[in-house]
């Protein structure tokens, strides 16, 4: 059976974050905040929602789901459509889903005007690496850091 491919709503919340932490879960990543489900609806679906989530399956039943938001290339003046997350779990991968979620990540860049879709993955998930080949991608290697501002440094 094909997923259906659909913005999440406020509906989806409570599936959406049990994705969200099998996905950190599988890229070996610290777990999502325990107040994850009370900080999205404000992103997503707010009077200015900064991040669009698209989620895969039937209702009651998400297989999967894709994140994006707009961002800044400096060095290209110009703007591009982010892939924060992609994710589909196990049972659904190879049937084609993942595609789905990346034509309606493309079609939101499209609809925004954007020319570029930009995204990153572990160096150790061969399997997305090879699926992202095939889309026709290129890649960069980059170290990706991360420093959390209440953590005492001044700047």
């Amino acid at each position: 059976m094909t997923a259906e491919i659909r913005r999440a709503q406020p509906d989806d919340l409570t599936e959406l974050v049990g994705l969200m932490r099998d996905h950190a879960e599988f890229e070996r990543a610290a777990p999502p905040p325990a107040d994850l489900a009370d900080r999205l609806p404000r992103l997503l679906f707010g009077d200015a929602p900064r991040l669009v989530a698209f989620v895969a399956g039937q209702p009651g039943s998400l297989v999967g789901y894709a994140t994006c938001s707009t961002e800044i290339s400096t060095w290209g003046g110009t703007e591009f459509l982010h892939l924060d997350c992609l994710y589909l779990r196990e049972g659904a991968r190879g049937s084609g889903t993942g595609r789905l979620l990346i034509d309606a990540v493309i079609a939101e860049a499209r609809a925004r005007g954007l020319t570029e879709l930009r995204w990153q993955t572990p160096l150790w998930n061969v399997d997305a690496a090879r699926f992202y080949d095939r889309l026709g991608a290129t890649s960069a290697e980059k170290r990706r850091y991360t420093l959390a501002l209440d953590a005492g440094l001044e700047a």
